[in-house]
């Protein structure tokens, strides 16, 4: 042991510190010195700072964001975490033709160059040569054009996501050669066409996320064969067909995100037995739900969107066994009856139920909810007053009851809700000749009051940073109060159709952000 020891010391020390490589130090030194002149040319005062590390009396190896291999085989680059470059205020536009330098560094095994404003077409000859790649970031630039295929013959890639850029056309069906493929992130792009059958060579595939794209055509069938999948999101695109009886077989899923396509046929029910499921959002399609079927859910939900799916009678009781849901969409559908005691009661982020023939006074309990951020109940046959503890839901930002039978004075307490963002009570038969004083709701932009029966003066104890105020069709009388002009901040005026007084006073017009008036 001591002769062993001896020797590694003896090793640590005559070997020579090694250092990264000349040619990739001097890659990485151009890659700099492009970045400032492209940088420099839009705006002299916005460097890259975040590579201020980067110069040439250093190894690089010491540089911020640069990773190198172990110290007792080599050096080389192996990893660029390059994301977020650049400080600026004023727009920047770079050139996909930066990255060329840092097709010379063939170690590179990951590479992240993410928010950077990069934009052109992605340079395909030059990504080949990274042939070690296995994880490749490129998410929110403005890269364009068609996705090059040499991307798909990097057969070590485990990781690859461009997402929120602007690529075009088809996927290539050369996805099919990744094998490795772990995680594939192509949302927010522009591509259009088939969900090439190749993709079903990714075995290893745990996250496919195509969404928000104009892909068409059908499901494949077989994508259940893709059994290490745990999240499938393929939210906003144009896709048709049924639902796939094989996507029960993906044992492993925890986001099954099918939202906003033009899917056909019924929901298949054995989705429910899928026990990992923690996201199932399946609205804005033409789906049918059997409301005939007895569920039974395996699962425990975070988010359940089933919006347009055709639901009818009382909101469903096997809701009631998700405790950890965070998001519930039934809106758009004919559910019937009352607001179930026990949605009030189980603590849900985000409640959207417009669109619906639900009736009945809302329970006081649903505002002393510490989690509760939307509330959307808007198009329904609700009624009564408001509870007086609606100021107890201090976490809601987003509030829409409009066009239903609500009626009496909108709670005092109602101001209390600081963080307070939209405000939708419009189309009821709300009174009242005072409203509650929203002066100090700094967050509260968009207020509509609209088509009530509102009395009283024009209410100008409104936040300054109003941005929508609409108080048309209602009871308002008098004169308009020139504290409206401190709303600096104010783009719409509704305050059409009451019993206003005079003409459009002048100090309107000195609110210099109003772009519409409707008087």
């Amino acid at each position: 042991m001591a002769k062993l020891s001896l020797l590694l010391g003896l090793l640590i020390l005559f070997t020579p510190s090694l250092s990264c490589p000349v040619h990739q130090k001097q890659a990485l030194l151009q890659f700099k010195a492009s970045l400032i002149n492209a940088t420099t040319s839009f705006s002299p005062k916005s460097p890259p700072v975040l590579l201020e590390s980067w110069n040439s009396s250093l190894d690089c190896c010491h540089w911020d964001m640069v990773i190198c291999s172990s110290r007792f085989v080599s050096r080389n680059v192996v990893a660029l975490y390059l994301e977020d470059l650049i400080w600026s205020k004023e727009p920047i536009v770079l050139s996909s033709t930066i990255l060329t330098p840092l097709f010379r560094i063939r170690s590179l095994t990951q590479l992240v160059m993410s928010w950077n404003q990069i934009q052109g077409e992605l340079p395909g000859d030059g990504f080949a040569n990274l042939t070690e790649l296995v994880h490749l970031a490129l998410w929110n630039n403005d890269f364009n054009g068609s996705i090059p295929s040499q991307l798909f013959h990097l057969k070590h890639l485990q990781y690859l996501d461009i997402s929120s850029n602007s690529f075009q056309g088809n996927i290539p069906k050369e996805i099919g050669n990744m094998t490795k493929l772990q995680h594939l992130i192509l949302r927010s792009n522009e591509l259009f066409g088939e969900i090439p059958s190749s993709i079903l060579n990714l075995k290893e595939l745990k996250t496919m996320d195509l969404s928000y794209n104009s892909l068409s055509m059908e499901i494949p069938v077989d994508i259940g064969n893709l059994a290490n999948l745990t999240i499938l999101d393929l939210n906003c695109n144009k896709l048709t067909g049924t639902i796939p009886s094989t996507i029960q077989n993906l044992t492993k899923l925890e986001i099954l995100h099918l939202e906003s396509n033009l899917l056909i046929g019924d929901i298949p029910s054995k989705l429910f037995n899928i026990k990992d499921l923690k996201g199932l959002l399946l609205g804005g399609n033409n789906l049918t739900w059997n409301n005939n079927a007895k569920i039974v859910p395996k699962f425990t939900l975070s988010e359940l969107s089933t919006r347009s799916c055709g639901l009818t009678g009382e909101i469903p009781n096997w809701i009631s066994t998700q405790k950890t849901l965070e998001i519930l969409d039934l809106s758009e559908n004919q559910l019937e009856g009352m607001f179930p005691k026990w949605l009030a009661e189980m603590e849900v982020g985000t409640i959207i139920l417009s669109d619906n023939n639900l009736t009945g006074s809302l329970p006081p309990r649903l505002f002393n909810s510490q989690k509760l951020y939307a509330l959307s109940l808007s198009r329904n046959n609700f009624y009564g007053e408001l509870p007086n503890n609606i100021g107890n839901a201090t976490t809601l930002g987003i509030l829409t009851l409009a066009r239903n039978n609500f009626s009496g004075k909108v709670p005092e307490s109602i101001s209390k809700i600081y963080g307070l963002y939209l405000l939708d009570l419009s189309n009821n038969k709300f009174s009242g000749n005072t409203l509650p004083d929203f002066s100090s709701n700094v967050q509260l932009q968009i207020i509509d009051f609209s088509s009530n029966e509102f009395s009283g003066e024009i209410p100008t104890n409104f936040s300054q940073e109003t941005i929508i105020l609409a108080l048309g069709k209602n009871k308002f009388s008098g004169r308009l109060s020139r504290n409206l002009a401190n709303m600096s901040k104010l783009e719409y005026l509704d305050i059409h159709d009451n019993k206003i007084k005079g003409e459009l006073p002048d100090f309107i017009c000195q609110i210099s952000t109003l772009h519409i008036v409707i008087f």
